[in-house]
């Protein structure tokens, strides 16, 4: 502009000075004032710091000037300003040029240099500094700096101390913490440095410097100390191993106690986990503590870092709150406010990025949008609807057209009668058919829809109708802007929702519709809201939204949850802590009167997730559970709805209300869902096509109660178990489970001996046909109150099919269908029982005292054990001497209840049997090698081998079976027979069992079958060629060398193999019988029958006559045609497999000229020496046929005899039987 000046002055040089002055007053008129000073002085400052001057200092400010500078702060802040130079005109009062400092409760007056140097301070956070100047005399003028103080707490962190002798930083004296047998603790904190030290966040400890709370790091990981008690968190901590969880950003922490479960909740970085701290159990925090932040030790230094935002609370929060906790929710024991603590100054710290600190964003000036700016007013008040349409007939700009019409309407209800508040104005552009037909008269014309609220707070009990607000506005319609003119207004009044107590101690009074927010019964700074919704077909009516309570938790609920979490997916939970989950849920179902859906829902979802678990790990806590359940379903709250379903993965629930003095109870049906909005569909009334379950009532049930059970009757309970390891009978072992179970009771009363039967539809697990169903249901009442499986009172249909039972039963409680495999609960009565077990334990007797005999006489005499089959076959009697003797000794050590001792026992027995099995097997590989190889094979080291293999073997099997699961998951305690307590130490595991022992005997059974085969047609065949007996000699000495042979490979443990159907009882009877006197058969056959042996009996056992010469050659054979060739024969195999009778039935088996091997006693080297004599037919004729009896007692072999149920529960699943001891 003065560049334009001087251009016009330069081109009208001629012009008059007159021209010259009225250029100059317009240059004054038009120029801003700023571009008079030197820069805009009339601004908002709200940087944390920073500096302002006067107009164009250091030089002279210009006259004339009206500065005003405000300083704002955010909430918990003061502005501090210091001038540090300060000249201004100086006169008396200040009357000319001055500085005006407001400080909200005082103004202060300023001029000359008196201000040069000092500080003030706001005592708010907000500051107005003004500055004027006359016309006339010009100074320097002024330079200021300001800078944001924290005065709350909120807006600063706090520095650990790393010496106690430093400082502390310490509780307020006035603040007392109570005795605490809950809390949730939350903090912030940082860390500096990468140091891997030891550190205490912070300590609550008593007179003595006892510590009673305290959290920190160890070399053993992080800790919280509860009373002495050291619970570590590592697994519950989303941090890599010697990572620190704080660094040098906040990071907030909240940490989680109950005493009455003992876990430790930890909430971290959006995470949130669970662990168990038992030792804590029932403990107490005392109170009137003293709380530090840092440690209050020497020994372990504080965190080096800054702790922020500390609270407390004396209840334990769920995991659903801390997701959503704010900075509004203060603790009610400890908060992080100034009155709580006593903090030195040099601790303190003030920083603008703090999570819940005081932030300033300036934000223009705007009306309010609605109710929920104006606070109790919408609540309190009669809200109208406003309607009007208004006609924009000079097309103004709709920017302005919307300015004037909300000035217009505020403007309308100011100084009126009726104390009113417009919000929520908006404005539409108008689409509607009067529009279309007014512009056909007006085609310039242009409509606008407002929309707004009117509040009107009924101070006077003034009733205000629509029509008078309606006739309000229309009457002030000549006060709208030129060209805007009003075309039509409605008014409508709006609902309201009328006061509310839902649920109970939840009160909602009557408001318009919005939000409310209820505070939560007896947990302060905690709310519950509701909103009330309008009726958008007539909004004359509103209603109740449902409330959401789920930050009034009430403990129960807070102690639920963190159970549920405890108990959720990934979690290993052992029986001990099934136990004690247990034990917690029925405290809590105890101590509530009414369940409502909400913790009904968390309770059935705890017992749903524990049936995830082994169902070992449930028997021990599976009758309390089942009372629990039942419990809870009785306590389901009815009040507000007639049925309530509660679904969950392996659990459900449903409970319905039964009308007094009426007999109408509805039934019941289960299925899955058509959907997948549920895990399974329950009805009440009609059934389903297809369910899983049903229950129909007689329409009788309830004729025959007493007054008093007729009062009682509100409510009929359905459960239903989609897993079924609560129901585990370990007494009477009817059969096998093969359905779900469905459970039904009416109240809490008993109700038994129906006239008219129950019926119940469940559906097999599997579809299968059941050779025998039997209904069933679960008294809990017997077997010592740990319940079991019984049939009185329940019948299985007609109409049951290979998919689903149908029972009738007469009384009401849970049932389930039972399968018997093999039909044994049916045909096995107790007399049978006792009867096996009887010979199961005498034949095992016999058994391993025959078995010792037979290996003490071929210890006893060195002569016997100098051939190779005697040495298997003391091998052989070892291993089944030792399983006879375990067997017969592990229900007397089960008995002690030791698990290590019955997982030791089991182990044993495991391997004995297996090395009986092996020993059987080598002893038909030999039998095999002897009579069909004969010479034709040599092997090294022959008894060494077949020892590494008939020991190492089993040894190796349960050595990988130890190695390959936890030993107490594969060998313990099992349960067998009818009586209760018949429990016996054995392998756990189905799929070892059947591998390990039943795999491995079929394996060997069938070698032996395949053994027996070959070995008795060689030998018959030889017989047959050169016998000179009768026929009927022949048979009775063939029909004993299969006798022999059929004890020796143990052909008798086939009889497992057909104890199936009708045949079962007979063939247990046959297995108990030959097994358990195999070994007395092995002991005759192969021991007392044998000569040699009667003669080393007779030679050192004997005396008078019945004693044998010294000089008796015991190894000399009836025939001597071929002694000088048998002295040329050394220790073959086959010689030594038929013992010293051999030799001439090895020639007559060659017919022409053998090599024999001659092999030194002493050392394993064999030379050939070429036969000078062939054997020639005739020579053969000379002597007779050695006996196949012979052969067999030379080739000898061994079987251990046991009763019935020791072979069938090892060598069959026990799944066989279950009605005999094992």
């Amino acid at each position: 502009m003065m560049f334009h000046s001087g251009r016009v002055w330069s081109c009208h040089s001629k012009w008059k000075p007159s021209s010259l002055l009225f250029l100059f007053a317009l240059y004054i008129v038009y120029v801003p004032p700023s571009a008079w000073g030197c820069a805009n002085c009339r601004v908002v400052l709200s940087n944390p710091s920073g500096t302002f001057t006067s107009p164009c200092y250091p030089n002279d400010y210009p006259n004339s000037q009206a500065c005003k500078w405000t300083l704002r702060a955010p909430a918990g802040y003061i502005i501090q300003i210091t001038f540090n130079d300060f000249d201004i005109e100086e006169a008396p009062n200040c009357i000319y040029d001055s500085l005006f400092l407001d400080n909200i409760e005082s103004q202060t007056k300023f001029c000359g240099a008196t201000a040069k140097g000092l500080s003030f301070n706001s005592s708010a956070n907000e500051m107005h500094v003004s500055f004027s100047s006359d016309f006339s005399i010009q100074k320097k003028g002024f330079n200021a700096s300001y800078i944001r103080v924290a005065v709350s707490l909120r807006n600063q962190k706090v520095i650990l101390p790393q010496m106690l002798d430093t400082y502390q930083v310490s509780l307020a004296k006035s603040v007392s913490i109570p005795e605490l047998r809950a809390f949730t603790l939350c903090f912030e904190a940082t860390k500096i440095g990468k140091e891997d030290n030891e550190w205490t966040a912070f300590s609550y400890s008593d007179a003595s410097f006892t510590q009673l709370l305290s959290f920190g790091k160890t070399k053993n990981g992080y800790f919280l100390s509860i009373s002495g008690s050291k619970c570590l968190l590592n697994s519950v901590l989303p941090v890599k191993d010697k990572e620190d969880i704080f660094t040098e950003s906040f990071e907030q922490l909240c940490i989680v106690w109950n005493n009455s479960l003992g876990y430790v909740g930890v909430h971290f970085k959006r995470n949130y986990g669970a662990v168990s701290c038992d030792s804590t159990i029932s403990k107490v925090i005392p109170g009137n503590g003293k709380l530090l932040l840092g440690s209050n030790q020497n020994e372990i230094a504080s965190l080096k870092g800054d702790i922020y935002n500390f609270r407390l609370w004396n209840f334990a929060m769920n995991s659903k709150i801390l997701f959503n906790l704010s900075c509004n929710v203060k603790g009610n024991v400890v908060d992080w406010q100034n009155d709580f603590w006593n903090i030195p100054t040099l601790a303190l710290k003030a920083e603008s990025n703090l999570s819940c600190g005081s932030y300033l964003i300036p934000l223009p000036a705007a009306e309010l949008t609605n109710c929920a700016d104006l606070g109790t007013l919408c609540q309190d008040g009669i809200i109208y609807r406003i309607f009007i349409e208004i006609q924009n007939i000079l097309h103004h700009p709709e920017v302005k057209v919307q300015s004037k019409v909300a000035e217009w309407l505020n403007s309308t209800f100011q100084n009126w009668n009726y104390t009113v508040y417009v919000v929520n104005i908006s404005f539409h552009l108008s689409t509607g058919e009067d529009k279309i037909k007014v512009r056909r008269s007006i085609v310039n014309d242009q409509r606008l829809v407002i929309l707004a609220l009117l509040v009107y707070n009924a101070t006077n009990n003034s009733d205000l109708e629509g029509r008078t607000i309606q006739q309000k506005l229309l009457r002030n319609n000549e006060s709208l802007d030129e060209g805007l003119r009003l075309h039509r207004v409605n008014v409508r009044r709006l609902g309201i929702c009328h006061d509310d107590e839902d649920p109970k101690g939840y009160k909602w009074p009557a408001i318009q519709p919005s939000v409310y927010n209820a505070p939560c019964p007896g947990k302060p700074g905690f709310y519950a809201s509701r909103t009330c919704h309008h009726d958008p077909a007539n909004t004359s009516l509103a209603y109740w939204g449902p409330p959401d309570i789920s930050n009034c938790s009430s403990e129960a609920n807070e102690v639920a949850n963190q159970i549920l979490n405890l108990t959720g997916d990934g979690q290993t939970l052992n029986s001990a802590n099934i136990t004690s989950i247990v034990e917690q849920v029925k405290r809590i179902v105890n101590k509530e009167e009414n369940i409502d859906i909400t913790l009904g829902s968390t309770l059935m979802n705890i017992f749903s997730n524990i049936l995830t678990s082994p169902d070992r790990d449930l028997l021990e806590s599976s009758s309390e559970a089942l009372k629990t359940i039942d419990e809870l379903a009785f306590k389901i709250d009815l009040h507000s709805t007639w049925h309530v379903n509660i679904t969950t993965r392996n659990l459900a629930l449903g409970v319905s209300s039964v009308s007094p003095g009426t007999n109408e109870i509805s039934n019941f049906s289960i299925g899955l869902p058509s959907n997948n909005e549920s895990y399974f569909q329950m009805d009440f009334e009609s059934g389903q096509m297809d369910p899983l379950a049903s229950v129909i009532l007689p329409p009788n049930l309830l004729e025959n109660l007493s007054e008093e059970d007729s009062v009682l009757v509100k409510r009929a309970q359905f459960t239903f178990f989609n897993k079924t390891g609560l129901f585990q009978d370990v007494g009477t072992k009817k059969g096998t489970l093969v359905s779900y179970v469905m459970a039904c009771s009416i109240g809490n009363i008993t109700i038994q001996d129906l006239k008219d039967p129950v019926r119940i539809k469940i559906k097999h697990t599997r579809t299968q046909a059941v050779p025998h169903p039997i209904c069933a249901f679960w008294d809990l009442n017997k077997n010592e109150g740990s319940g079991f499986w019984n049939t009185s009172g329940c019948v299985a249909h007609k109409d049951s099919d290979a998919s689903e039972t149908i029972c009738l039963c007469n009384h009401l409680t849970h049932f389930g269908i039972l399968m018997d495999l093999q039909g044994t609960a049916s045909q096995l009565d107790s007399k049978n029982t006792k009867v096996l077990t009887f010979m199961t334990n005498i034949g095992c007797g016999i058994s391993a005292i025959f078995s010792a005999a037979t290996l003490l006489t071929y210890v006893a005499f060195e002569k016997l054990r100098r051939d190779y089959p005697s040495k298997i076959l003391m091998n052989l009697s070892t291993a089944l001497l030792f399983l006879n003797l375990l067997f017969l000794l592990d229900g007397w050590i089960t008995s002690f209840h030791v698990d290590g001792l019955c997982t030791a026992i089991a182990a044993l027995l495991h391997f004995f049997l297996l090395a009986t099995f092996t020993w059987m097997g080598l002893e038909a590989i030999h039998m095999y090698i002897a009579l069909v190889k004969v010479f034709n094979t040599y092997i090294r080291r022959y008894i060494l081998k077949f020892c590494i293999i008939g020991w190492g073997l089993p040894a190796l099997v349960v050595s990988i079976v130890l190695a390959s699961r936890n030993q107490n998951e594969v060998y313990g305690k099992e349960s067998y027979g009818k009586e209760q307590g018949d429990e016996f130490c054995w392998i756990k595991d189905p799929v070892i069992f059947y591998v390990t022992c039943a795999g491995y005997f079929g394996l060997m059974f069938f070698l032996n079958v395949a053994m027996f085969i070959v070995v008795m047609v060689q030998i018959c065949g030889r017989n047959g060629k050169r016998s000179s007996r009768t026929l009927r000699e022949e048979v009775l000495r063939n029909l004993r060398s299969v006798v022999s042979l059929t004890f020796l490979l143990g052909m008798t443990w086939g009889f497992a193999f057909f104890a199936w159907g009708p045949l079962n009882l007979p063939f247990m009877y046959l297995f108990s019988i030959f097994n358990s006197l195999q070994g007395l058969f092995i002991f005759i056959f192969h021991c007392a029958m044998k000569e040699n042996v009667q003669k080393q009996w007779r030679r050192h056992l004997c005396c008078g006559r019945f004693r044998l010469a010294d000089n008796s050659d015991w190894s000399k054979t009836a025939t001597n045609i071929i002694k000088k060739s048998s002295d040329n024969l050394g220790k073959s195999l086959s010689s030594s497999s038929i013992g010293s009778n051999s030799t001439y039935l090895t020639s007559k088996s060659k017919y022409s000229s053998t090599t024999y091997f001659k092999r030194n006693s002493h050392t394993d080297n064999a030379s050939m020496d070429k036969s000078s004599s062939k054997l020639t037919p005739a020579d053969g004729e000379q002597t007779s046929i050695i006996p196949v009896h012979q052969v067999i007692d030379k080739v000898k072999g061994y079987c251990n005899a046991h009763s019935d149920n020791f072979y069938k529960n090892i060598i069959m699943s026990d799944t066989f039987s279950h009605s005999t001891k094992f």
